[in-house]
């Protein structure tokens, strides 16, 4: 993921956490606050509590690499926190953004939600 669409500050991440609204799944929390300012980003957690710093670094490559195809698609103006949660380091990377995208759809971040063509009536 790009360097411009990272939220990097300790007092970004407390701003999001304390006044966003959150998305639960087992795997990942999606935190959303909207921003008022151009563009998104995104900030990456995981707690000592999944483990050591090889455990918790490749935890937050996974949701990094998961979520970057879906940045093109989502609406600006968000900062978005992703928390790790301990089942993800045994899961697949599919899962993983099978998951992240779950919670994107929920939170109603996607700019085009993708319309299923109309069915035709037998005539």
């Amino acid at each position: 993921m790009q360097r411009r669409f990272r939220l990097t500050r300790s007092t970004d991440f407390k701003r999001v956490r304390i006044s966003g609204k959150s998305f639960a799944h087992p795997l990942v929390v999606l935190i959303t606050l909207v921003s008022g300012e151009p563009g998104l980003r995104v900030g990456v957690a995981a707690s000592r509590s999944l483990g050591g710093a090889v455990q918790r670094n490749r935890a937050k490559r996974l949701l990094r690499e998961a979520i970057r195809p879906e940045i093109p698609a989502l609406t600006s103006g968000c900062d978005l926190v992703l928390i790790a949660r301990q089942p993800l380091l045994q899961s697949e990377f599919a899962q993983v953004r099978k998951a992240i995208s779950g919670l994107l759809r929920r939170a109603n971040l996607y700019a085009d939600e993708p319309t299923l063509p109309a069915a035709r009536t037998p005539q």
